[in-house]
């Protein structure tokens, strides 16, 4: 059962007892922190269409990426504070206006107030999108109520999970929660131009980091064969203020062919960016 006291949500496993005011790695509280609701038309084009996702964006993360684009919400714990039946409106007003789906970005430190909002079953998919450092247990809560799996993979090596995001335990945590999304939604499943059901992988290049890339797709191609998955290849790393050394430039034009060779090598099928996506005009502001 997942639980904010003592909390058991995210695999750090910390046992915060957030109902009595006590704060975990994330720092959040037990009432859900909503930062931003917006249609969304910036996911991936099986995602988003013409109605956008309809996103909504969670304070806080269990994660602490040192190159965060959505640092300004997830380095702390912040957003409008809303129980369930508060986040089940936004939703059908997001699906009111057209939304595609209901993209709950970050939500893994709230789920306890998240869980109620999706029953019943929306009309439209429900994206699961986050970093990908999760528990295998947590996920199987979420069973029949998430469509759609949107998560990172991005690291294969647990020195740069432990050096760019404070997790050691990055990619063991993350491979068995990508695994445990697949057998709960299956293979991709289309409706039209739109993807229905499945599980989408995302992986941000990271400048000089190339060999990381290679490991994570070589995981990629050894689990899954073609069109059991989706991978989402991003070009878009934009560093941010106060970097230093490799993640204070670019990924290289030559960095990105290398990795999206690798790609294709691996029989893995998806989407690909152009330079222009490493933009901070893309970053939704908070």
């Amino acid at each position: 059962m997942l639980r904010y006291s003592p909390c058991n949500l995210c695999p750090r496993m910390c046992g915060a007892d957030r109902t009595g005011g006590e704060t975990g790695f994330c720092r959040c509280p037990d009432t859900a922190l909503v930062a931003k609701i917006m249609r969304h038309y910036w996911e991936e084009p099986v995602l988003a269409g013409a109605g956008g996702s309809g996103a909504i964006f969670f304070g806080g993360c269990t994660l602490g990426c040192r190159y965060c684009q959505n640092r300004a919400i997830s380095g702390r714990p912040v957003g409008q504070a809303m129980d369930s039946a508060a986040l089940r409106r936004v939703m059908e007003d997001l699906i009111a206006q057209g939304a595609e789906n209901i993209d709950l970005v970050t939500p893994t430190q709230f789920l306890p107030t998240i869980l109620p909002a999706l029953r019943p079953k929306l009309p439209v998919p429900v994206v699961y999108n986050c970093g990908g450092y999760e528990r295998a247990e947590t996920l199987r809560e979420l069973a029949g109520l998430v469509d759609i799996y949107l998560p990172d993979l991005k690291y294969a090596k647990p020195i740069l999970g432990k050096a760019l995001s404070g997790a050691k335990d990055y990619f063991s945590a993350a491979a068995g929660a990508i695994q445990e999304m697949h057998r709960q939604v299956g293979d991709i499943i289309w409706d039209g131009e739109r993807i229905k059901k499945g599980v989408l992988i995302r992986h941000l290049i990271l400048p000089g980091q190339v060999e990381n890339t290679l490991r994570v797709l070589d995981w990629m191609g050894e689990h899954f064969s073609p069109g059991q998955v989706l991978v989402s290849l991003m070009r878009q790393y934009t560093p941010m203020p106060g970097l230093t050394g490799q993640l204070a430039r670019r990924v290289t034009e030559e960095e990105y062919q290398a990795a999206l060779s690798w790609m294709y090598l691996n029989g893995l099928e998806g989407f690909i960016q152009e330079a222009g996506a490493a933009d901070a005009g893309f970053i939704p502001d908070f």
